[in-house]
């Protein structure tokens, strides 16, 4: 147990939203979401939202699994107007992963039959879209808490032992500059001014992570990138501007960890046009709660760049 949590606090959440130590895949941490299961059938129903509220207590205390907070999943999911009462699709699981920052959805049915009560739980990869299963059979007699104590030991214990074929293996800052390249070859881009301002627990940062991560990627691809203080800023064709936050989440172990949001506009600066618009939710973990922070924002930006750069390359 030492030996696994000091290798946990030698390292932070990759661009993957995970951190995996080198010598051991079993030290990921897996950033969760729960969702509300569903009633299959009509002698357990009410019963879903029981089942997904005990299995979020009990796996909330797996040090190898970082929950996302049930209050801000439900308020990101009502402002976006997702409707998840019924089966996930591949797209809302990404879109819900990109917004929480959760790499593994929970979702379920509770069914009863004449002798049997079954809980039965999905597993959703947000990046890979994979499904595993995890599910309990008990009698009519079983109370709901106890079969739903009983599913979180086996949905942890699937996830520990198979959660790297739900989860995108991480790659290095390197290889992903070096993937977009491929991704955009032969195309031009418009010089670019980038300014996304920070906050962490309502105050202003120095050297804003996600902008500075933002710009490293677009200089990388040979994209002429303006200070936003510059003189010159006006030579730039489009201005990406938007806002970063973060502040601290649930613990992980003797870990602290971060969540950040990022949320970004691309802007004609001629027309005023805006040409493309998105955000991104990462968490991040680390010994100390300012290097979790800048690391998740960092995290939050070279995301945005790898999905919205490539929009704007031309032929």
């Amino acid at each position: 147990m030492k030996t696994k949590l000091s290798m946990l606090m030698i390292c932070v959440f990759l661009l993957s939203g995970i951190c995996f130590a080198e010598e051991d895949a079993d030290n990921a941490v897996y950033p969760v979401a729960v969702l509300q299961f569903q009633d299959r059938s009509r002698e357990v129903t009410g019963q879903g939202k029981i089942v997904a509220d005990i299995l979020f207590a009990n796996l909330v205390t797996n040090s190898s699994l970082l929950l996302v907070d049930r209050e801000d999943f439900d308020t990101v999911v009502r402002e976006q107007e997702i409707n998840i009462s019924g089966v996930v699709s591949p797209d809302q699981a990404i879109k819900i992963g990109n917004l929480i920052g959760a790499k593994i959805l929970i979702t379920g049915s509770v069914i009863q039959t004449e002798s049997a009560t079954y809980l039965v739980a999905k597993l959703i990869g947000t990046e890979t879209t994979r499904v595993l299963g995890a599910s309990i059979k008990g009698s009519v007699n079983d109370t709901i808490d106890t079969l739903a104590e009983q599913l979180a030991v086996d949905v942890a214990r699937t996830i520990l032992a198979d959660g790297t074929k739900l989860v995108a293996k991480p790659l290095t800052q390197k290889n992903r500059i070096a993937a977009l390249k491929k991704k955009v070859k032969d195309k031009t881009f418009p010089a670019i001014v980038v300014d996304i301002p920070e906050t962490y627990l309502s105050q202003h940062t120095a050297d804003p992570a996600a902008e500075t991560e933002f710009a490293l990627y677009a200089k990388e691809l040979g994209i002429a990138v303006f200070d936003k203080k510059a003189a010159d800023r006006n030579k730039a064709d489009i201005l990406f501007v938007g806002e970063g936050f973060s502040e601290r989440a649930l613990p992980v172990g003797n870990l602290i960890s971060v969540k950040a949001r990022v949320e970004l506009k691309a802007v004609d600066r001629i027309t005023g046009e805006v040409i493309a618009i998105d955000r991104q939710t990462t968490v991040a973990v680390d010994i100390t709660e300012s290097v979790a922070a800048k690391t998740a924002l960092q995290q939050a930006g070279a995301i945005l760049a790898e999905r919205i750069i490539p929009k704007l390359g031309k032929q």
